[in-house]
């Protein structure tokens, strides 16, 4: 199997120095974060989406007080997975905090398109640039961290006075911010996914942040890990596109409302697909028939195991809809790595603070 890398990952992190990223990189022991038992730790979720952050931040045992998300069908889902989660549908420019303020984290992905290229990269004159919002809701309830997901697209230069504009924000309030350029096959996710994560820990917790360093081991092809789901319907053809499909795949694109029908993005992306005997122009209904002939197309469910879903996970809504969920969320499998990191901070600050009291 070929790995594939993001050509200007490099770059980008280049872009970002010290005085932007005050933490280095490294492995968590698991002895530091297998005890089973709930941290105590409670997060407010900002644009849950599908919920893949949020089940990301559940399986590193952080609780959710609440998850704010405006797209009625992505709060159906959360309410279908998690029905004792709180699911509040808000426009998160409306929504007041002040029943949070006991929360330890402040979560979530905002939208990406104001500083990806699709998007025009038109930042903070974007009306879906929800930055201030987050902005307002720290300085309402005061967490302890904050962990903000987005494209790589905000690392650009053209950003770079943005960016120091909100990191000032979260020093005023108290806070030690730093942005770091990350893949999601670094964590296991078999996809060419480069995102950025911002993080800001009060300054009495901030030396004890690391970024999480993933995962150096092999990672499952896309015909290793969707065979058993393209052969569900005796698909004759599936083993000699297993073994056609031999890398990780590039980066699912989720799109935007004012995006069409489901498909695996542009034209470059789908030529990507291609080569791994993917059909990107849509999203099929179900896995290929027993005679089926040509390049098969994913369904909703495929998206979803590249994206690191677990199969019980459902999705809302029309296909359209549902696989605008799947595209658009954050692995899992990757928010929980960032989430686990953060527990560990947290807990070793609240140690010492304890002592220092």
């Amino acid at each position: 199997m070929k790995e594939q890398f993001a050509p200007t990952q490099r770059t980008l992190a280049g872009l970002c120095g010290k005085y932007e990223n005050p933490w280095f990189r490294r492995t968590v022991r698991r002895d530091e974060v297998v005890r089973r038992s709930a941290s105590g730790l409670v997060t407010l979720e900002l644009c849950a989406g599908a919920g893949g952050q949020a089940l990301g931040f559940e399986q590193a045992k952080i609780d959710h007080a609440g998850l704010v998300e405006i797209d009625k069908n992505a709060c159906a889902t959360l309410r279908l997975n998690r029905p004792h989660w709180n699911i509040i549908q808000k426009d998160l420019n409306e929504f007041d905090a002040a029943g949070f303020a006991s929360v330890d984290i402040i979560s979530g992905g905002l939208p990406c398109p104001p500083f990806s290229v699709a998007g025009k990269q038109l930042g903070k004159k974007d009306e879906r640039n929800l930055f201030p919002a987050m902005i307002r809701l720290v300085d309402q309830i005061r967490p302890k961290a904050v962990m903000i997901e987005n494209v790589r697209g905000i690392l650009e230069a053209v950003f770079t006075d943005y960016r120091e504009h909100i990191a000032g924000q979260l020093k005023k309030l108290g806070y030690q911010p730093g942005w770091q350029l990350m893949n999601a096959s670094d964590f296991g996710v078999p996809q060419l996914r480069p995102r950025v994560v911002f993080v800001a820990v009060r300054k009495e917790y901030a030396e004890h942040f690391s970024w999480p360093e993933g995962s150096r081991g092999p990672i499952k092809s896309v015909g290793e890990i969707l065979y058993d789901l393209m052969a569900a319907n005796g698909w004759r053809g599936a083993k000699t596109w297993r073994d056609r499909a031999d890398e990780i795949a590039p980066t699912i694109v989720g799109g935007s409302l004012k995006h069409g029908g489901p498909d695996l993005g542009p034209t470059r992306a789908r030529r990507s697909w291609a080569t791994l005997g993917v059909d990107g122009l849509g999203i099929a209904d179900e896995a290929p028939g027993r005679n089926f002939l040509g390049m098969p197309r994913l369904t909703v469910r495929m998206v979803a195991r590249l994206q690191g879903f677990p199969d019980f996970w459902q999705f809302a809504g029309s296909k359209t809809q549902a696989y605008r969920q799947v595209g658009n969320a954050f692995p899992p499998p990757f928010a929980c790595a960032v989430a686990e990191n953060l527990r560990v901070c947290l807990a070793a600050g609240r140690k010492l603070v304890q002592v220092a009291g």
